[in-house]
């Protein structure tokens, strides 16, 4: 493609779902300020189009998690990607970003490097956890990988493929310190209230899956801490809709608070967090609270990943994996049961205080993360561009 220099550089971007939005958007900001003449394009969401994206559809048309979802909605992935790599052989991008979405975007980002179109992948898909040789077949299509952590990189060099640490942007948005009473003061919270935070997912298909659990969960705590109040932190409109959907048919409708974004205010006021795994787990250490992950795929993924060992690992989580050692408790698939949940979460929530034995490795593991990661992925980003020249 051409990549002529008498036009801004052309860099396109796709993010699959909000947290990719914000990592895109951050990321976006950066490079604005090391790149003088930039254009960006893509797929990505209100962050994203905010730091200056022309987007061509939104995220949320590809926030679809698990095998048996994916099936589901193949012919649509399908036709959408066929779109982008139109509407990218026309624009004729100097490189491409995916970021995150690795179902969605290494197989764009494998035909756009045969055209001689520079690649990197922003956040590197779980080689620690799922099949460490993918780690070569990543490297296929993407030039280079930017890691959010750091047990990613050595994994990619036993396979002759470029990647770098970047650390992680949340652990620069959040404080080391957190300030735990201005959270509730800015949510209207009494300082002596028992507080609990609900993430059941950023996907639609998720929230519909976990959520129905969480309020099970939320019932039987309901008699052991009387004036328990629950934050449902929503990502977006969608997840907003999917959150009330569920909660008009629960006898706890009407007793919970579901908040516009707000998720890190929710977990910076709570006292204990329950919530899916993923990056709303990392959040929560970040914000230093105790937090229960709890877990349910589909059966049919379920019963492929099993059959087909492809996950090799024992600890899901990121918190555990990052520790290297059981931190937080993990309740996945058969234990994710509403009776399992309340018991593991009742300790923190009858006793906030005994929280600050986790605050050591919270720390640790916050120190480790941090480093201005937006501005170090665009350095790697420049760094790749000025090898193309």
């Amino acid at each position: 493609m051409n990549t002529s220099r008498s036009r801004p550089l052309r860099i396109a971007l796709v993010a699959g779902e909000a947290s990719g939005d914000g990592l895109g958007g951050t990321l976006m900001h950066a490079l604005h300020e090391r790149i003088s003449e930039v254009a960006f394009a893509g797929i990505g969401g209100p962050q994203m189009r905010e730091a200056g994206l022309d987007s061509w559809h939104d995220c949320s048309e590809l926030a679809v998690m698990g095998l048996a979802e994916v099936l589901r909605h193949l012919p649509r992935l399908l036709r959408l990607r066929r779109r982008l790599l139109t509407r990218l052989e026309q624009w004729q991008p100097d490189l491409y970003v995916g970021i995150d979405a690795p179902d969605f975007n290494l197989p764009v980002e494998r035909r756009l490097k045969a055209r001689g179109v520079a690649t990197v992948h922003y956040v590197s898909p779980s080689v620690w956890a799922w099949r460490a040789r993918r780690a070569q077949r990543i490297g296929e299509s993407a030039g280079c990988v930017l890691c959010l952590f750091p047990m990613e990189p050595p994994i990619y060099q036993q396979f002759g493929v470029e990647a770098r640490f970047v650390g992680h942007p949340l652990a620069d948005a959040y404080p080391l310190e957190p300030d735990q009473a201005g959270a509730r003061a800015q949510l209207g919270l009494s300082a002596d209230a028992r507080v609990l935070a609900l993430l059941p997912g950023s996907r639609v298909g998720e929230i519909r899956r976990l959520l129905p659990i969480f309020l099970d969960a939320v019932t039987e705590l309901n008699d052991a801490i009387p004036g328990l109040q629950v934050l449902i932190p929503a990502a977006n409109g969608a997840c907003a809709d999917a959150i009330n959907t569920v909660l008009a048919s629960h006898a706890l409708a009407g007793k919970l608070r579901v908040l516009d974004g707000q998720a890190s205010t929710a977990l910076l006021a709570c006292d204990a967090v329950l919530l899916a795994s993923g990056t709303a787990a990392l959040e929560a250490l970040l914000a230093k609270r105790p937090m229960v992950v709890a877990y349910r795929i589909a059966a049919l993924t379920y019963t492929l990943v099993m059959r087909l060992g492809l996950m090799q690992v024992r600890r899901y989580s990121l918190p555990n994996a990052l520790a290297g050692h059981l931190l937080v408790p993990e309740l996945m698939q058969h234990d994710c049961r509403p009776a399992a949940i309340a018991a593991a979460l009742l300790p923190w929530l009858q006793a906030p205080g005994a929280s600050a034995a986790l605050l050591p490795a919270y720390r640790s593991i916050h120190q480790q993360l941090r480093g201005d990661a937006s501005a170090r992925a665009a350095d790697a980003i420049v760094d790749v561009l000025a090898k193309r020249r």
